[in-house]
């Protein structure tokens, strides 16, 4: 049993309140699982968090619980604090995470093991200005944040300014794919198995922010009712994502299943989350219950499989 778990939560990216919730949430299932737990908001301040760990006073925790989310939390950045620091911690490592957090980079991986990705391309921000860079619909997300923070769908009769405009805060580089239309899937894997296929229903025009977070807007049918062949090709697909980036711990891969199309023909990868949501209303911690698996042992089984710095 871990004597002391700390839970980092809160953080700076436009994730925060999320990962508020999160943090919370872990820190109560840690408790009712036997952990001595101790929380901690992160903010900007490299030398408040080294103290907070390695207080001089000697002590500090035996295993840190990530539970921050986008920039900086998930993207190989507080990983490397704790790599320096040889103190163990939940999820994956920095090479995984940040490999995942870059959508573009993400990609290249996964079309080199041969999962089908949507057709994208990198550009520039402001050459939305100049006009559609590819036929309707199409989506617009930022390279490197989650949560579907930033994502746009462009529909005809969308105003392309506005959607350039939206996407100032996050850089001048945007991912554009062509729109996949269909069904959205979704399927945790912990450590080297994938737990289930869960199928979202959002009653918004698409799965964004608002419906991940917001209860009664989305429904969420696992096991997903898709073809057998559908169900264990994207379990399959997750693993081996999750394998070939070398992640840890607990993750959540994320695919659009086009249904006019015959067999798996129509499934679609689009993104690995190395640290998916751990509010009441998140994906991996639903499919861990209904794989029989509690909510203090899911943050139990996550301690005991923290990644430990050499």
């Amino acid at each position: 049993m871990t004597d002391t778990v700390a839970v980092l939560m809160g953080g700076w990216s436009p994730e925060r309140e999320v990962s508020l919730v999160s943090g919370r949430a872990c820190a109560e299932g840690l408790r009712e699982g036997g952990h001595d737990v101790v929380e901690y908001d992160v903010k900007r301040d490299l030398r408040a968090l080294v103290d907070f760990l390695r207080p001089a006073a000697g002590g500090g925790p035996d295993v840190v619980f990530n539970a921050l989310h986008g920039r900086y939390g998930e993207d190989g950045c507080i990983q490397g604090v704790l790599e320096i620091m040889a103190i163990p911690y939940t999820h994956s490592g920095v090479l995984a995470s940040a490999i995942a957090m870059d959508k573009p980079l993400a990609r290249h991986v996964f079309a080199s093991l041969g999962l089908r990705v949507a057709d994208g391309r990198v550009i520039e921000r402001r050459s939305l200005a100049a006009g559609d860079p590819m036929p309707r619909p199409y989506v617009v997300k930022p390279i490197d944040q989650g949560s579907s923070i930033g994502v746009h769908i462009v529909r005809d009769g969308d105003n392309l300014a506005a959607v350039e405009a939206a996407e100032a805060a996050f850089g001048e580089r945007v991912l554009v794919e062509k729109f996949v239309p269909g069904r959205e899937l979704t399927v945790a894997v912990m450590g080297d198995k994938p737990i289930a296929v869960t199928e979202l229903r959002p009653r918004t025009r698409f799965y964004d922010y608002e419906a991940k977070y917001t209860d009664g807007i989305t429904e969420h049918l696992v096991p997903a009712p898709v073809p057998t062949d559908v169900y264990e090709a994207a379990k399959q697909w997750a693993l081996a994502a999750y394998q070939e980036l070398g992640c840890n711990g607990l993750s959540r891969a994320d695919f659009r299943w086009d249904d006019s199309k015959p067999g798996t023909s129509g499934l679609v990868i689009l993104e690995l989350n190395t640290q998916p949501g751990m509010t009441p209303l998140s994906l991996a911690p639903e499919q861990a219950k209904w794989a029989g698996i509690s909510w203090s042992e899911l943050m139990t089984w996550m301690v005991d499989h923290a990644r430990r710095p050499a």
